[in-house]
Formats: structure tokens, sequence, C-alpha cells
């Protein structure tokens, strides 16, 4: 909310290297639909990669993370539980409402749709405060060897000021927008800069500002983010990311923050999703009028992750069947350019040890 008060005002005087950014990105935006009209089937393979990295990625910024098989079975919803524990529970959380965001039609922030995305996130968990607002205050710090606490962010207490603080956000955003007080990623940015500081969950207010940076994205028309994972590049950034925070939320409670480094960080890594998207369609487009087994053989040398499992090719290659993608993993195997561990559920990695398009697993 104290990032809208005078929000014209504050985005008024852009410095020209985030103009510049807010070109290039406009510029890439505007060819997503000849992408959608000239390579559907490429857009569909990318949708499927990146779903996988979303939901490993953001959670793993959590400290959410299963081994390469499970993470395979509960994202492909093979096991729809009982999980065996609170991550698995979470992770299949983030699963949901990812599917959740990509696939709503866009529609006005509101306060129960923050909740409706909370409550699906912790829906697996039997949490009592799924979709509730806190009901304790929030500590956001550090805490040292000795168990000493050291105040980060001062969050908005529980209860009455929280409920206040959220409904007034959502409001100020949705004024701003309907105002075109400034380019929607930058009402964005501005409203995860808030939502985070108010923290208005006792769990999951990381995961669900992401998860609402990609539903508002979507909803203004930036489709990239059903193509390359914005949640995959805050993790391999994710240094980067708290300290933009933090240094974003500084002074917030006054109103005398400063919005510049979160937007300068969320424009960048906006900026990289977009050159990464183009040139996974065209290394996708290349492939036209190839056969089948060709075009696994072209995916998994080069757009797939650099350690894969055979779940993962046969997720991100829908229309092409498992019996040709196992004849191309052969052939690549053979060849020289990958190996595998032994099993029925093996290792797959590229020789080179170069991956041009993103993380593996984890």
């Amino acid at each position: 909310m104290n990032s809208f008060d005078d929000i014209a005002v504050r985005l008024g005087s852009l410095p020209l290297d985030v103009v510049a950014m807010l070109g290039a990105i406009e510029h890439s935006r505007g060819r997503e639909d000849l992408y959608r009209v000239q390579a559907p089937q490429v857009l569909e393979r990318l949708a499927a990669r990146t779903r996988f990295d979303s939901i490993t990625a953001s959670s793993a910024i959590e400290d959410v993370v299963l081994d390469d098989e499970r993470a395979l079975e509960v994202i492909r919803g093979t096991d729809v539980g009982p999980y065996a524990d609170r991550r698995e529970e979470e992770f299949a959380g983030y699963r949901d409402a990812v599917d959740y965001v990509v696939a709503k039609e866009a529609e006005p922030l509101t306060v129960p749709l923050v909740l409706h995305l909370h409550r699906t996130l912790m829906r697996h968990t039997g949490d009592e405060q799924a979709g509730k607002l806190k009901v304790n205050d929030n500590f956001v710090g550090d805490i040292g060897d000795d168990g000493s606490r050291t105040v980060v962010l001062k969050t908005t207490p529980a209860g009455q000021p929280t409920e206040h603080a959220l409904v007034e956000l959502v409001a100020r955003y949705e004024d701003a927008l309907a105002r075109r007080a400034g380019p929607a990623l930058l009402m964005t940015a501005a409203l995860v800069v808030d939502l985070l500081a108010i923290h208005p969950f006792e769990d999951g207010n990381g995961r669900v500002a992401r998860l609402l940076t990609t539903q508002e994205m979507l909803r203004h028309g930036y489709g990239v983010a059903r193509y390359a994972s914005l949640e995959q590049r805050v993790y391999d950034s994710r240094n980067s990311y708290y300290l933009a925070l933090r240094r974003s939320q500084s002074g917030w409670r006054e109103g005398g923050h400063d919005l510049l480094p979160w937007i300068r960080y969320l424009l960048q890594v906006v900026a990289d999703a977009y050159e990464d998207f183009e040139t996974r369609v065209a290394a996708g487009t290349a492939l036209s009028g190839a056969t089948k087994r060709e075009q696994a053989r072209n995916y998994i040398r080069d757009q797939a992750p650099r350690r894969f499992r055979f779940a993962q090719i046969v997720d991100a290659l829908p229309d092409i069947s498992q019996a040709t993608i196992r004849i191309a993993l052969d052939e690549l195997r053979d060849e020289g350019l990958l190996t595998a561990s032994r099993g029925r559920r093996a290792l797959w990695e590229r020789v080179d040890g170069a991956d041009a398009t993103g993380a593996g697993p984890r």
C-alpha cells in the first residue's frame, strides 16, 4: 500500500537503464502472437518444461526440495497422496497453484483471490491457517549461531492491521492500474514489495508473491511467464533477489523506501526470460519438417536440462511417443553424447557438461 502513495510521482522520472529494459521487454512481447501462430508445438513443449522448472525452483527457494525421482512423480500427478511429509505436501500445493494461475482467465486482483492462492498452496498440509491471514506476528530477519535474532523487516502486526493493509493494497493497486499511473510491470513490482512488507500469512508469503507475479504478468499480456520460468531465474539469483527486496523495503513503514532496486531486479528477470524464450523458440522452429526421432534428438541435445530423467522428456514432448524418445536417447548414448546411470529410472546427462538453457533438476 505504501508504494502506491503518489505512485505516479515515484515512477515519474525513471533512470535510462530502466526505460531501456522496459522498451526491450515490450519489443519482445510484441512478437509473442507471431510465435503462437508459427510455432504452437514449440510453445507446448516450452510450457511443459517451464511448469517443471517453476514448481521445483520456487519450492527450492523455501528449502522445499524433493529428489528428482519423487519430484517427477508429484509433478506429473501419478501420486496424488497421501504425501510422505510436509515437504511433499507443500511441493504438491505449489504444483496445484501454478496450474491454477496458468489456466485461469485474466481478472482483477481481489483479496479473496489472494486468499485462494494461499489456500491452494497449502491445501495438502492440513494447516488450519490455509487461506487465512496470520494470527501471529511474523519474524523476518537473521538468527545468529547463538540463537540471537536480528529483525530485518518489521512486518505489519497480525489481526486487523494486516487485514486492513491487504485490503488497502489491493484497492490501491487496482486504482493505479485503472488510472494508468505507470507501466503494468512496475505496478506489479510495487505490489510485490508491499505484499512482502505486510507479510499477510504465517507461512508461504514468498511463494504467494511469486505466484502473483506470474498471474499479473499473464493478466497484462506477458505470456513469457508460461514459456520461460521466472521462478527458476529467481532461484538462480536468489542472493540478488533477497538483496533487492531488502533495499526496496528499507524505510517502507515510513513511506521513504526506494522501489528502484526491486524494479531493476524484476525487469532483468523478465528480460532474461524473454531472451531465453526467443532462443528456445528459434531452436525449436528450426526442427520444422524433421522426423519425430530427429525432433527428439535435437530437443534432448540442445534444449533439455543438462541432467534429466526420461519422464521429463516425455512431459516436454507430448506429441512424440515414448518409444521414439527411447530410441533417440539410446542413439545419443551410443554416439557418446549422453551418459546414463543404471536402473529403470536412469538419470541422463550430456557429456559436454554444458547447459545452455537453464539449470537441471536439483
